[in-house]
């Protein structure tokens, strides 16, 4: 079973949570802060991460980036919230899934099984053995780092995955379901999302979109990476 920290502000809500998840028989901690919740994680190790984003100390918005500045963990979004432009930021901020409040407990469970089902599989696969060379760029999975021209690329989780992927198949144009599938673990999806990562790589490989080096776009195809000619 799972460790999980459910961050919830809402006592009732809370103690449901809580409750439901340890019939189900996973471990569970719980906060009801954001800070409480960076604590938590900074000293705990755990599966998946439940997030509300109504907080009383600090948007859950404003906690996921945090979060991601310190840990890889899951962490599904509990959210009453249901802009889908949020949700598609939410998303490219790093969350790994998201649940509409008010959602019944068959539905989260669901939700945590294939979000662990995901992590676990990731965790479980061989990962390559060699440094991935393309022009000036050196992605080595192994370190998760990146370099460009001998200087380390500062990367998001999701920014350097994208990036790994394309350089592992250079010159190839790779389709947008293939990138929404194999990066985002996701059959469907917003196209920008892949749209807001390849700006912000593309800033941090520096170039443009209208003046690209590695990373090209081919409108209504997909997006490759090559050396620069």
């Amino acid at each position: 079973m799972a460790s999980v920290l459910v961050v919830e502000d809402d006592q009732f809500v809370r103690s449901a949570l809580i409750r439901h998840l340890t019939e189900a028989s996973h471990t569970v901690r719980s906060v009801g802060t954001a800070l409480e919740a960076l604590r938590e994680v900074a000293h705990h190790r755990f599966d998946v991460v439940i997030l509300d984003l109504g907080l009383p100390d600090l948007d859950g918005s404003e906690a996921l980036k945090m979060l991601r500045g310190i840990t890889d963990v899951p962490v599904i979004i509990a959210t009453a919230r249901d802009d889908e432009a949020e949700i598609v930021r939410l998303l490219n901020d790093g969350a790994d899934d998201y649940l509409t409040k008010p959602f019944s407990v068959e539905h989260l469970s669901a939700r945590m099984a294939a979000v662990l089902r995901r992590a676990r599989a990731a965790a479980g696969a061989e990962p390559p053995s060699r440094v991935l060379r393309v022009g000036g760029l050196a992605i080595d999975p192994l370190r998760r780092q990146a370099e460009l021209d001998g200087a380390v690329l500062d990367l998001t989780r999701r920014e350097f995955d994208l990036l790994a992927f394309l350089a592992g198949r250079p010159g190839v144009v790779v389709a947008r379901r293939e990138l929404l599938a194999e990066v985002w673990q996701q059959s469907y999806g917003d196209d920008q999302t892949i749209d807001v990562h390849l700006s912000w790589l593309r800033r941090k490989l520096g170039e443009t979109a209208a003046r690209p080096r590695y990373l090209h776009t081919l409108r209504g195809v997909g997006v490759k990476l090559e050396p620069p000619q």
